[in-house]
């Protein structure tokens, strides 16, 4: 499980171990592991080409060059780009902040051979500096490696001008970005993005994950993410946290010799209507290739679920009506009229976990969903988000994890809210919020996530909780869609169908 912690836990652990450590020594294991990922990507190990037509591979005769700002982040900078010089490199450091740079890492590339350019950001639209900008800004372009050293853990809001002027010369050139523990311009802690941002290729960060590389809009700045071991001590729960195969593995139900369909858990399905037949017909499907036991579906589109699926128990009457369950599933394409909402409450009133989706959630009474003593789950995207908070979706999309932990405290529910990354939250606010990233963009298709919510419903009638039926739902279900895309367009049944694929998968290891 890769853990992302706040950035009041890293520096209070980081003050913990400076206390222990040699002056200099926890700067110099960050410089030493970035340095090692700037000449893994100079020589082509990188996620991507970082070798200019007419240069050979490696870093002797590269062309580096530093953004520094006044944190700590230029001075890790400036001790890698002495590392790489060392090494043969032509290195140069542009310097945003001359008076306020780390004076012990500008020693140390003057002494290595390095380059250092006072670049004050406060000269960026000074004419009288035009040409020195056009001059650093060409060094740009005719870089192999560009390191970005800019801010910090600290930096709040974007990049000021003559920041921005210099990451957009990078990255029009398409010069390689390495960034330094994140990339300049993002908020660490949530993962907003106000204004300017780098965006590097690659990200070193150090000691544990930041939330904002995980979570969308900064997690897109972030490029490949390498984490170097500094001896952090992170005591307590993470700000957030991203399961992987063994940990989905883990989570996972598996049948034993005696278990029968009831035993392996009966999930109801209340999807669907006359107008919409097809939400029905997928959120079984995601349900059965999930390892239900059995499917109770109740609904108008029993018809055109037995159809398909002729081993579903179906009736058309209440969801109270259909017989015993360990979870439902309420909402997919089941309407706006007073019949639906007639349904989501019969579903509500009963003391099984309930998983909510779209149409279900335009009938919530927030004081009766808190009331519930067993788990509801919610699973929203941004606009249905946006509905429930009261606010506009832009301010959902722009501010993922903060909007889902109050989706959660305010309903008293375990919350999945779609989206390229996915991200839940539990009621439990000293819980971490889970970022599933295992997606593809070919899944943002119609009905993909009816049938996400047969498969988390499945595994909450298998007794898995509300927060790990939604973590390992939405990591199945990327996963499942990552097989059956290939590369090349699916819909939401050649998703369905790759959930055994998926499972396996995860399995394996």
């Amino acid at each position: 499980m890769r853990h992302a912690h706040s950035v009041q836990a890293v520096r209070a652990a980081e003050s913990e171990l400076m206390a222990r450590l040699p002056e200099g020594a926890l700067m110099q294991r960050a410089a030493a592991g970035l340095a090692a990922a700037c000449a893994a990507l100079l020589a082509g190990r990188g996620p991507v080409p970082a070798v200019r037509p007419g240069r050979g591979p490696g870093v002797y005769g590269a062309r580096v060059v530093l953004l520094v700002g006044a944190g700590g982040n230029g001075g890790d900078a400036l001790y890698a780009g002495a590392r790489l010089a060392r090494r043969g490199a032509g290195v140069a450091a542009l310097l945003l902040a001359p008076g306020k740079a780390h004076r012990g890492g500008l020693t140390a590339l003057a002494a290595a051979g390095g380059e250092i350019i006072e670049t004050a950001e406060e000269t960026a639209t000074d004419p009288a500096y035009a040409a020195h900008w056009h001059h650093v800004e060409r060094m740009l372009t005719r870089a192999d490696l560009v390191v970005d050293g800019i801010t910090g853990l600290g930096g709040r809001g974007g990049l000021r001008t003559g920041a921005a002027r210099l990451a957009h010369a990078a990255e029009a050139d398409k010069v390689p970005v390495v960034a330094v523990d994140l990339p300049s311009g993002i908020d660490a802690d949530t993962g907003e993005v106000h204004g300017p941002a780098v965006t590097a290729d690659l990200t070193v960060t150090f000691g544990t994950h930041k939330p904002g590389l995980l979570v969308d809009p900064a997690r897109e700045h972030a490029g490949t993410v390498r984490l170097i071991d500094i001896g952090l001590d992170l005591p307590g729960p993470a700000a957030a946290e991203a399961l992987q195969h063994a940990d989905v593995a883990a989570l996972l139900p598996r049948p034993a010799p005696e278990s029968d369909k009831y035993r392996r858990g009966v999930v109801g399905i209340c999807a669907g209507s006359a107008r919409y037949p097809g939400a029905a017909v997928l959120c079984v499907h995601g349900a059965l290739r999930t390892g239900a036991g059995a499917v109770r579906y109740a609904g108008p589109g029993d018809q055109a679920v037995v159809a398909r699926f002729p081993e579903t128990l179906v009736s058309s009457g209440l969801p109270s009506e259909a017989g015993r369950v360990q979870a439902w599933v309420v909402g997919p394409g089941l309407g706006e009229d007073e019949e639906a909402g007639r349904r989501v409450a019969d579903v509500l009133a009963q003391d099984v976990p309930v998983l909510v989706d779209a149409d279900g959630l335009r009938f919530l009474d927030r004081d009766r969903l808190r009331a519930r003593t067993a788990p509801t789950l919610l699973t929203p995207h941004a606009g249905e988000a946006a509905r429930l908070l009261g606010v506009e979706r832009e301010h959902v999309e722009a501010a993922r994890l903060t909007s889902v932990r109050r989706l959660a405290s305010e309903y008293g529910a375990t919350v999945l809210l779609k989206g390229s990354t996915t991200l839940v939250a539990a009621p439990d606010e000293s819980m971490p919020v889970r970022v599933n990233a295992t997606g593809t963009p070919w899944l943002a298709t119609a009905g993909s996530g009816d049938v996400l919510s047969g498969v988390a419903g499945s595994l909450l009638a298998a007794g898995l909780s509300a927060r790990d039926a939604a973590s390992a739902g939405a990591y199945l279900h990327g996963l499942a869609a990552r097989h059956a895309a290939d590369g090349a367009p699916v819909d939401a049944q050649d998703v369905a169908g790759a959930l055994p694929a998926a499972w396996r998968d995860v399995k394996r290891g």
